[in-house]
């Protein structure tokens, strides 16, 4: 929550939220006019009186549309408040990923064992606010309407509870009260143990479709080099098998699903005729008419559902701890990649270009490539060609300042782009845009891809006729 308040310098997040909570708290007194309701009504109804049993039917009208106005106001408010911290979060997220290479040292690490992080800020974002929104704001106005609802049960269930049919001479005052808290408790420890493998399931579950949909995005990245080399049948053999693992892990969690819902679905089917059958004995004995015997039925059956909020929740929970969990792993691994740094030492304004006792290993520490002294003049082109394997590529990421596993010195005369073995560019809009700004943007900013086109032929031409210029990695 701390990153989505980042940046929210005058933190309207918070008194959106606030507000929000104050039309969730409503909801509160609206629950407890319906429950006056309910014994008016009934009682109407008891009594047979027809006029007072329209302005009733009448009463309710005016109270669902009213609650209707707040509900609305309040699910507006909460999806641009949900937008507003989304767009906090997410900036915030991509900060961390992007700098000091940060997204490049999980890729080259390997041993954070965090993957796909696009899915993760993409959708674990979105993931975490929704449900947390949703769960909090619920859990807020459950604990509020509890203390009310109980106030207002405990003045109706002034009977107690004989245990005379049963032969023992004992009464339970307020029985309605601790019967709703019993009832509760052992279906949230039942819910609890149904349900606790889920949120490994859902963690893998996530990871299982980003893997499938990074493969189709690899494919639709690669589409020239899989047509040229025919190599259809291998992509779809790995596609096939990421979407059986899919499938696979699907399976786990619908079979858990299922014996979690055998338990959550009657429950949920149930919650408002328990009520009802709690407070008959009261009714029967003659201690309530019947429409008090609604107006207790309505008070207990509210007192219940907020105490079942944990089961209500159990999979939006799940949901909630599996994206949390991701997302909290990826950033924790982000910001440890961000503070390791490129091992040669880097220094620019210097006269001409030095590499100075250059020295690149493995990340186990073998030496693969060691430059011992070399200066390169302006205008000057040098050819680095060696084996497969020797550290050609390496060495061109140590210069850049990425690789750590390096010594040495590198000396430039000041602005330098280092180009990869596969070019690229952002498209952006339709246009090209280069990565090192300051160098090329004076250049080919503006340019479409048919200008910068033109501008390259234009250089290729510029150079002297007759000599062989080669660039090698």
């Amino acid at each position: 929550m701390a990153l989505c308040l980042k940046g929210d310098p005058y933190k309207l997040g918070l008194v959106l939220f606030a507000a929000v909570v104050g039309l969730e708290l409503l909801s509160v007194a609206v629950s407890l006019r319906i429950i006056q309701w309910t014994g008016d009504f009934y009682g109407a109804l008891e009594r047979m009186e027809v006029n007072e049993a329209i302005w009733q039917v009448g009463a309710f009208g005016i109270i669902v549309a009213a609650n209707t106005v707040r509900h609305l106001c309040s699910m507006f408010m909460r999806k641009r408040l949900e937008m507003r911290w989304r767009t906090s979060l997410t900036a915030n997220a991509l900060d961390i990923w992007l700098s000091n290479k940060a997204f490049w040292h999980l890729a080259a690490d390997g041993k954070e064992g965090i993957d796909n992080p696009d899915q993760r800020i993409a959708e674990d974002c979105i993931i975490f606010l929704q449900k947390l929104m949703g769960e909090a704001l619920d859990l807020i106005s459950r604990v509020v309407g509890l203390l009310s609802y109980i106030v207002v049960l405990w003045g109706l269930a002034q009977f107690p509870l004989s245990l005379a049919f049963i032969g023992l001479p004992v009464e339970i005052p307020h029985y309605m009260i601790w019967a709703a808290f019993l009832y509760v408790a052992l279906s949230s420890v039942l819910t609890h143990l149904l349900g606790k493998p889920l949120k490994p399931l859902l963690m893998q579950q996530q990871r299982r479709e980003a893997d499938f949909r990074f493969g189709l995005a690899r494919l639709r990245a690669n589409t020239d080099a899989v047509a040229l080399g025919q190599g259809e049948a291998a992509e779809r053999r790995v596609l096939d098998k990421r979407f059986d693992g899919v499938v696979q892990n699907w399976r786990k969690l619908v079979n858990r699903e299922l014996i979690l819902s055998s338990f959550t679905f009657p429950f949920n089917h149930s919650v408002l005729r328990i009520p009802l059958f709690v407070a008959l004995p009261g009714y029967l004995a003659g201690h309530v008419a019947f429409g008090g015997l609604m107006q207790l039925a309505t008070a207990f059956s509210s007192v219940v559902t907020t105490l079942s909020w944990f089961i209500f929740s159990y999979r939006d929970l799940a949901d909630l701890v599996a994206a949390s969990s991701r997302l909290d792993n990826f950033l924790e691994a982000a910001k440890r990649a961000g503070r390791i740094h490129g091992g040669l030492t880097l220094r620019s304004g210097a006269q001409t270009a030095t590499i100075s006792e250059v020295s690149v290993a493995t990340p186990d520490g073998r030496t693969l490539l060691e430059v011992p002294q070399t200066s390169l003049a302006q205008g000057e082109v040098i050819w680095v060609r060696g084996a497969s394997g020797l550290g050609k590529t390496t060495l061109f990421k140590a210069l850049a300042g990425l690789w750590p596993h390096a010594n040495g010195r590198f000396e430039t005369t000041g602005e330098h782009l280092f180009m990869p073995q596969k070019p690229y560019f952002v498209n952006r809009h339709r246009t090209l845009t280069p990565y090192r700004r300051p160098i090329l943007t004076p250049l080919l900013d503006g340019c479409g891809a048919g200008r910068m086109a033109e501008l390259v032929r234009v250089a290729a031409l510029s150079g002297p006729r007759g000599q062989d210029v080669r660039y090698g990695f």
